[in-house]
């Protein structure tokens, strides 16, 4: 009985560490990977989620205002002259 309760402990204690193991394996894998994919951000020179919003706010800002500026210039249309 004592052996087999010695066999079955080292069985658990190796699974254990195999998992702890796998565990460690995976996270250092996603970590290789993350690097990597900023590492072509950067060559690629790509912009943020956040960098974005806020460049297309601003390019959405500035298509109302040339909105605008067309609305008020289409208003004073020039008329010519009679000579």
């Amino acid at each position: 009985m004592k052996n087999s309760k010695f066999v079955i402990d080292r069985f658990a204690k190796l699974i254990e560490q195999g998992i702890v193991s796998s565990k460690d394996i995976t996270s250092e894998i996603l970590t290789i990977l993350k690097s990597k994919r900023d590492e072509m951000v950067f060559k690629l020179k790509l912009t943020s989620k956040d960098e974005f919003e806020v460049l297309s706010k601003r390019v959405e800002n500035l298509e109302k205002k040339i909105e605008k500026i067309k609305l008020k210039n289409n208003g004073k249309s020039k008329r010519a002259k009679k000579p």
